[in-house]
């Protein structure tokens, strides 16, 4: 059955469409952190349909908020008066930390982005864009035009121009061996320096965590430098939260508040968690950037009534169940236990991250080479042990990304920590 679908997906399917695994698995159905395949075998989910299934597969409180929902309506558009939406946009405005702020939804995180760059180079009457090396922003064309990851950026034409800036890995690059403060400030200077050979760029676009590029991440404090310089020059800072929002990081509920010492950003986008798979993405901003647009604009899907019941009914749930702090207690207990079966495995370079967002970082031994082949067998590995992971990197693919549902529990992440042990441990 399994290779049947592949052929048919082969079939009728673009080439780029990536799939994982040597034998690529179909995903019938899930509850709790698990799920299982058109065989019946059951996995232990620590990757989350990307980050997406953020409390838990077949949560009943959002399952129920659907079907409810779709039996009164599932959608009418932004032409009409929308309760839910209007519901979900006063609480995502109020936990933003954005002051007066508006929020717009959009259908995925690629979407949101996209807006994102709308109203900043509008606002701002610049197609300039800085961006982070090794950042990730989505699929659409601007996105694309501004992801500095070549791994997804299939082509190089772009309406923006694109300027690249240092900081988003902090043990790599030219400034790795500094501390963490003259990082900073090397980071900054760099900065000042880029800014000093262009036109004033619209906007900063940067992920507190990179996503794609391997769960990497400045020391604290890196955007809240850089905020003061573009500040200073009129320069907006949108923060990518598609990734790191909703609390995954533990210790914040957004990953802009680790750099949040000279404010917040001017511009901030969500999506995946939010809706428990289903698509939601958004952007929140100060009313006059999200305003300055002057012409009329609508969304067909964006903010349809079933998509903002689930997310109500799934951050209700979140905030409820401190799912937060429940991230920053498991996650830690995880990410230290992973740290210590590193050490005694020499292909791991790196064991990093925050709350539920943790990195493993595999190269050659010692060396700093990046080793995908490596890193696709322990992925593969970790399978065949009942473990589901996701994979990113910068340079080459050689990164595990470890994010399950926030509603992990001591014994699941034990459970999946020896999996990915011994997975770890079949390297050669």
């Amino acid at each position: 059955m399994t290779n049947d679908l592949l052929g048919r997906h082969r079939a009728v399917l673009p080439d780029w469409l990536a799939l994982y695994y040597e034998e690529p698995l179909e995903i019938t159905h899930g509850e709790g952190r698990h799920v299982w395949d058109a065989q019946g075998n059951r996995y232990l989910d620590f990757f989350g349909g990307i980050l997406t299934t953020m409390t838990a597969h077949a949560l009943p409180e959002v399952t129920k908020a659907v079907s409810e929902q779709a039996g009164r309506i599932i959608h009418s558009s932004t032409l009409y008066l929308n309760r839910p939406m209007v519901e979900l946009a006063e609480r995502i405005a109020q936990l933003s930390g954005i002051p007066d702020a508006r929020v717009f939804f959009t259908t995925s995180g690629t979407e949101a982005n996209d807006t994102a760059l709308l109203l900043a180079t509008a606002y701002r009457r610049s197609n300039t864009i800085l961006a982070m090396r090794n950042s990730y922003h989505g699929r659409s064309f601007s996105a694309v035009g501004i992801t500095g990851n070549s791994g997804w950026s299939p082509t190089s034409l772009s309406p923006l121009q694109t300027l690249y800036v240092h900081g988003g890995v902090r043990t790599r690059g030219p400034f790795a061996s500094l501390d963490d403060e003259a990082y900073i400030a090397a980071c900054v200077e760099d900065l000042k320096d880029l800014l000093g050979h262009t036109r004033a760029p619209a906007a900063l676009i940067a992920e507190p965590v990179q996503g794609v590029g391997g769960f990497t991440a400045p020391p604290d404090g890196l955007y809240a430098a850089f905020r003061e310089v573009l500040h200073e020059r009129g320069i907006l800072w949108i923060a990518d939260e598609v990734q790191t929002g909703w609390g995954r990081t533990g210790e914040h509920f957004w990953g802009w508040q680790a750099h949040g010492q000279s404010g917040p950003p001017d511009i901030m986008t969500f999506a995946k968690g939010i809706g428990n798979g289903m698509s939601i993405g958004g952007v929140v901003a100060r009313s006059e950037i999200m305003n300055c647009l002057d012409s009329n604009s609508i969304s067909t899907f964006g903010g349809t009534q079933i998509t903002m019941a689930a997310g109500l009914a799934n951050l209700t749930y979140l905030l409820e169940h401190d799912l937060q702090g429940n991230a920053r207690r498991v996650g830690g207990l995880l990410i230290e236990r992973l740290r210590a079966v590193a050490a005694q495995v020499p292909a791991v370079r790196e064991v990093r991250g925050r709350g539920l967002m943790i990195g493993i970082e595999i190269t050659k031994p010692g060396t700093d080479e990046a080793d995908p082949l490596t890193a696709a067998a322990v992925q593969e590995a970790a399978r065949e042990g009942g473990l589901l992971i996701g994979k990113g990197g910068g340079h080459n693919t050689s990164s595990l990304r470890v994010a399950p549902p926030l509603s992990l529990n001591v014994a699941e992440a034990e459970e999946g920590a020896a999996i990915l042990e011994n997975a770890l441990r079949s390297i050669p």
